[in-house]
């Protein structure tokens, strides 16, 4: 059994996405948990702060650690966060003198904030990329059909005859947009220890940060554990993406609910009526953006991060963030399907 349709044994036929899905699994995160502390270690070696025989013993840890998952579970429950148990268990894999610098100077949000930019980042490479073949399909439609005529409607009514040009212009402009913001994403490492002051880093905590960063591939940017503009701001493109793909999708369905004037390949079938071809794709688009709408509403809510940690919106944030991610993974794989579907668009 499951709650969520992006994972249902049959509802995500139509709604999952198993290579972005990967990105949010609990291995994943664990891995770039794993990741952090290991570069956390490695970057406080090379300024001193902990031996460089203990960053070595951590980092070869790290590789071969298998996290105990009933252990996370049972601590979750008690903590509010996986990481003081992961720390522990890791711990007791390094062994020894070593084990004590294992994490030194940081806290949960720091290693959970920065796995979630580790993978977020992999993700919006994936999004780039398929925001980038939708392009690429409307611009081969546009070359095909685009001085084909339709009917330009105004308020449900028709209007004055345009150029499927015309049509195609208002679904890939903002994706170019959107490619374009998240080429230009900052994805930055969250380090900032028990309040967000690196209090035990002392005056290496800049230098110490940076190389941290760097290690991980993130952003070097001073802590951001209380303020979340960035990650708001991140799942409202994700809801722009889902907005615009969705008025597409709902301008495809009005099309093909008129007739005449679009044909397309795999149409979803009817139990009732046989000679149905319905337009599964573009009804699930305007699904999906509305979803990813109602979502932001909640992430925006997130924003309310009292004092230097807020455990609420923190979690808040981990409800919401994965469905919004996987919403905006499948509307961007539907896309490219319905787009490489259209027979036809317009009268010639």
């Amino acid at each position: 059994m499951t709650t969520s349709a992006f994972d249902h044994p049959f509802l995500c036929g139509l709604l999952g996405d198993d290579e972005v899905a990967a990105y949010l699994s609990a291995d994943a995160d664990i891995r770039a948990m794993l990741f952090f502390e290991r570069a956390l270690a490695k970057a406080e070696s090379v300024h001193g702060l902990i031996p460089e025989k203990a960053a070595s013993r951590i980092a070869d840890a790290c590789k071969g650690f298998t996290a105990d998952m009933a252990g996370l579970k049972a601590a979750t429950a008690k903590d509010g966060v996986v990481v003081p148990e992961l720390i522990k268990q890791l711990r007791k894999c390094v062994g020894g003198d070593a084990a004590e610098h294992v994490h030194f100077g940081a806290t949960s949000q720091d290693v959970i904030d920065t796995s979630l930019m580790i993978r977020l980042k992999s993700i919006a490479f994936l999004f780039s990329g398929r925001l980038g073949a939708a392009i690429f399909a409307l611009d081969a439609l546009d070359r095909e059909f685009g001085q084909n005529t339709l009917m330009g409607h105004t308020r449900m009514q028709a209007a004055i005859p345009i150029a499927v040009s015309d049509r195609l212009r208002t679904w890939r402009a903002p994706l170019e947009l959107y490619r374009g913001r998240l080429t230009e994403q900052s994805f930055p490492v969250q380090f900032g220890g028990a309040a967000g002051t690196l209090d035990k880093l002392g005056d290496k905590a800049a230098a110490i940060r940076a190389s941290l960063a760097q290690e991980l591939g993130l952003a070097d940017e001073p802590q951001w554990q209380s303020q979340r503009a960035m990650i708001a701001d991140l799942t409202n493109l994700f809801s722009l993406i889902t907005g615009s793909l969705g008025k597409m999708g709902q301008d495809i369905a009005l099309l093909a609910q008129a007739g005449g004037e679009i044909e397309l390949a795999g149409g979803g079938g009817s139990s009732a009526m046989a000679h149905k071809q319905n337009p599964v794709a573009a009804e699930t688009l305007v699904a999906l953006a509305r979803f990813n709408a109602a979502q932001l509403s909640a992430i925006h809510q997130s924003l309310v991060h009292e004092q230097e940690r807020s455990g609420a919106a923190w979690t808040l944030e981990w409800l919401v963030i994965p469905q919004m991610v996987m919403a905006t993974a499948a509307a961007l794989r539907l896309a490219r399907e319905l787009t490489g579907n259209v027979l036809r668009l317009g009268r010639s």
